[in-house]
């Protein structure tokens, strides 16, 4: 893994307006030789142990906090510090670990999760972050890159259920790109309302619609031929999942309303606990990916209160899917990661709020052959900057294929035809599979 810890642009020192001695040049130097020399031998080292890692993991669930959750009143407290806020710190299950208090039933699975508390980044906006942490790579004007869900639906396809690959709930996604539309995600909008058009039309069945679809392609056959492009492929592909997923037997998989009640308010009768029930559901049937998000965690104003609130539908729905998981013997075969796009500032400002922050924030995960217990990486007593083991997204992105199976050096191609890695330059995070 990378030994250089990043400092965002904005907060980087001055380097090189003061006038470098030859002898500590040459120091410097020397020290930067040996230092690149230790982290190859480290490099091939970790390979070495790798190597003998098999991860069971097969599916992939994603908690994606939209706007950002603060790592020091979540995952990362910091009580005694100055920026630590009003929030208490409680143990977990884990000796030495502690959480906030507002999350009390997580805390009773740290022993499933490996926090990471060294996250870095140079994505500081929103949709630029936003773009970064579902694709692993930052944005770029000449090609569209597929998210993490595109990524498994085109490495880890299993026809045999018909239901889609990758399934978004509560906020859509990124579309595939060069990976073709068939591996678009699946979009829920709200889970705790039948989903829509998962059965054909009053006075409709599958011959007739299938009938239809015959003749359809008869009249657009000419017109796809001249028209070839994303877009002609999304349309096809719209019609093909659709007639697979209306007929798929595991359908029911998406009906929340055959789950006992009491299952259904363990994980809280709101959008974010059914999604995180439905993410289950739909793992248990076959699916490859489900990601669920939870909207509000820009909190520039008013922090506390709003992380609070939050919190209070994360614990329950994040506690209730990795037990659930575990009980039904899928945990080890499915990686839960918990995340937003950075994390917020340290300081608390001049509204009770803290703003964007990239030089670490926190990233959780559960399951697929990932060791718990243990926190990777630390900040400073303030939670200003890393102190160790800085962790970038290329390399979280690295790790996740590693523990899918998922060749992260394997090159697709742009449709210009420049040739793009499934992970962009990063390292496996070596902690997350050895002991």
């Amino acid at each position: 893994m990378k030994s250089e810890i990043w400092v965002p642009e904005y907060h980087a020192p001055e380097l090189w307006h003061t006038e470098m001695s030859r002898r500590s040049f040459f120091k410097r130097g020397v020290s930067g030789i040996l230092g690149l020399v230790a982290m190859q031998h480290f490099r091939a080292t970790s390979s070495a142990q790798l190597e003998e890692v098999v991860p069971p993991a097969k599916h992939c669930i994603v908690l994606f906090m939209n706007g950002g959750a603060s790592q020091l009143d979540t995952f990362a407290p910091k009580p005694k510090s100055k920026n630590g806020g009003p929030f208490a710190a409680i143990p977990t299950s884990v000796k030495g670990i502690q959480f906030s208090e507002h999350l009390p039933l997580v805390a009773e699975q740290a022993h499933h999760l490996s926090i990471i508390r060294s996250m870095v980044s140079r994505e500081g906006n929103h949709e630029r972050a936003r773009y970064l942490l579902h694709t692993g790579y930052a944005p770029d004007n000449t090609v569209n890159h597929p998210p993490l869900g595109s990524i498994t639906s085109h490495y880890l396809e299993n026809n045999a259920s018909n239901l889609p690959s990758s399934v978004n709930i509560n906020a859509p996604t990124y579309p595939s790109g060069f990976l073709g539309a068939t591996h678009d995600a699946f979009l829920v909008n709200d889970p705790s309302k039948p989903v829509e058009d998962l059965a054909y039309p009053a006075q409709m069945d599958t011959h007739r619609f299938r009938q239809r679809l015959k003749m359809l392609n008869a009249i657009e056959k000419d017109f796809i031929a001249k028209r070839t492009g994303r877009s002609t492929e999304a349309h096809q592909a719209i019609y093909k999942k659709a007639d697979e997923l209306i007929n798929s037997p595991n359908i029911q998989a998406f009906h929340l309303s055959e789950e006992p009640i009491a299952i259904r308010e363990a994980y809280g009768m709101n959008k974010f606990g059914q999604g995180c029930l439905m993410a289950r559901r739909l793992i248990e049937a076959g699916v490859n990916f489900v990601e669920v998000s939870l909207d509000g965690w820009d909190t520039h104003e008013n922090n506390f209160q709003r992380t609070e609130e939050l919190l209070n539908v994360v614990d329950p729905a994040f506690a209730m899917l990795l037990k659930d998981l575990e009980e039904r013997a899928l945990l080890d075969r499915t990686i839960v990661l918990w995340l937003g796009e950075f994390g917020r500032t340290p300081t608390i400002n001049t509204n009770e709020g803290r703003d964007h922050h990239t030089n670490g924030w926190t990233a959780v995960i559960a399951g697929g052959g990932i060791r718990g217990g243990q926190v990777i990486g630390s900040t400073d007593a303030h939670g200003t900057k890393v102190l160790t083991n800085p962790i970038g997204v290329p390399d979280l992105f690295a790790s996740l294929c590693f523990a899918l199976g998922i060749d992260a050096q394997a090159e697709n191609y742009s449709r210009s035809g420049r040739p793009i890695r499934v992970a962009n330059d990063g390292n496996v995070i070596e902690e997350l599979f050895t002991i």
